[in-house]
């Protein structure tokens, strides 16, 4: 039985222990101070001990493609070269570093954000097909503007080299591995999803061809950045609405399948997760972000995203909705996880409500309680919360008896970033709990 503190090995690359920071938005951009940003973001959890940092998605492509304002954009080879300096900060803690490669494709800015539009307007979204009814509608009804470019089957393959392309530079700058954004709504779970993918080529149609562009991506990676670490998220579409509203979405089964088949064409490990088929709080359960809305601070900024104060009130009305569709429960990817693992014999990587030793005992099966569900647990905004959180949760000098966050999962931190704010934590709770925790030394590690 794996405990938290034991080493794991991923695609040959040893790992020092098994708790991993998730992939989080850093809100970093490519300007002057962006490798001082994620320096900043990133760092300290590897400080505190966290065997794995994975950096948050980062946009493969020069233009169009971002999901969020400040997303870092990994097109640039002198700027990729740039980022050497986080990853020998990351090394030099004895952890390890991968990327997240992403594009939004119909999730883009270009198609909800307005002053993004207003002030790009001929930058086209990239779609794998048509978009679905449900988007044309919030077309019409001016909520978000689908116009899109759906890409040719040449553009298909140029998008997979841009990936490979993109994976060679980070590996050069001395990354770990690589790990691709395919549940979080974006280019590649629209590949994966009978939602978005109707093609008739060979990138849609049957499940196996709507898994050909990982498969493609795959290929381009090895062939330009060698035999590395490479994970991918794995979507399972169970939280969509159901039928009539969304007919055709990815099964429960249908995600172990595409788990089993992406060990097959040669991935390294896998991250199941359950997740819509449109943005909303599936993958940020938890409670509604009341202080968020009503920051006046950030009312005017809400408003420029959204298109006008009617408009932001009534997606905070929306956002209220899916807080009680989607209220927080604890570890809510595990069954997801534990199904994959019986059926693969690569690493699986748990995220998702993740929030105190004790779940990460069971999860990974040191508990004995029940066979383990992953072989690694990772966590997400609980490090928006506390940046050192891996000196509490590995053995340290805490003394704290199975220790849990002090996130309350209110997603105060995830809302603001629509207007290109950082993501840290804003809730004074919190924040006063992690002041006592600090004072008390509870993020220094041993060895310090």
């Amino acid at each position: 039985m794996a405990t938290l503190e034991d080493p794991i090995e991923i695609g040959g690359v040893t790992v020092p222990n098994r708790l991993y920071r998730a992939p989080l938005l850093e809100c970093a951009g490519n300007g002057p101070d962006a490798v001082d940003t994620l320096i900043d973001d990133l760092e300290p959890a590897a400080e505190s001990g966290v065997g794995l940092i994975c950096q948050g998605a980062t946009i493969v492509r020069g233009n169009g493609g971002c999901a969020a304002p400040g997303m870092t954009r990994v097109h640039d080879p002198d700027f990729v070269a740039r980022l050497s300096r986080l990853t020998d900060r990351i090394h030099g803690h004895g952890s390890r570093i991968v990327i997240q490669l992403e594009h939004g494709g119909l999730r883009s800015m270009e198609t909800w954000h307005a002053e993004y539009r207003d002030e790009h307007p001929d930058l086209e979204q990239l779609a794998v097909s048509e978009p679905p009814w449900q988007l044309q509608l919030l077309d019409r009804v001016g909520f978000l503007e689908c116009d899109p470019h759906v890409l040719t089957t040449a553009e298909v393959y140029d998008l997979a080299a841009d990936f490979g392309r993109a994976a060679a530079r980070a590996i050069d700058a001395g990354y770990d591995g690589i790990h691709l954004a395919g549940a979080n709504m974006g280019i590649v779970q629209q590949f994966l999803s009978p939602f978005y993918n109707r093609r008739d080529d060979e990138f849609g149609g049957s499940p196996a061809a709507r898994l050909e562009f990982l498969a493609v991506v795959h290929d381009e990676i090895r062939e330009r950045a060698g035999d590395v670490p490479l994970l991918a998220k794995v979507p399972a579409e169970t939280p969509a609405p159901p039928a009539p509203v969304v007919r055709r979405k990815l099964s429960l089964s249908d995600g172990v399948e595409i788990a089993r088949r992406l060990e097959k064409i040669g991935y390294d490990a896998v991250v199941p997760v359950q997740t819509s088929v449109t943005w909303d709080m599936s993958i940020v359960r938890g409670a509604y972000p009341e202080r968020a809305w009503n920051n006046e601070a950030l009312r005017d900024a809400y408003d420029a995203a959204f298109g006008g104060a009617t408009r932001r009130r009534l997606v905070a009305l929306a956002n209220r909705m899916q807080s009680l569709q989607y209220n927080f429960e604890s570890a809510w990817n595990e069954d997801f996880c534990r199904r994959v693992r019986e059926q693969v014999s690569i690493p699986v990587l748990a995220e998702g409500g993740i929030r105190g030793r004790e779940e990460m005992d069971r999860l990974l099966g040191s508990s004995a309680d029940a066979p383990p569900a992953c072989d690694m647990v990772g966590l997400a905004r609980p490090f928006y919360a506390e940046p050192k959180l891996g000196a509490r949760l590995l053995d340290a000098a805490s003394g704290e008896d199975r220790p849990r966050v002090v996130c309350e999962s209110c997603n105060n931190c995830t809302v603001p970033q629509v207007t290109g704010a950082p993501g840290i934590c804003r809730t004074p709770d919190v924040l006063r709990k992690r002041g006592e925790l600090e004072r008390a030394g509870a993020y220094e590690r041993p060895e310090q």
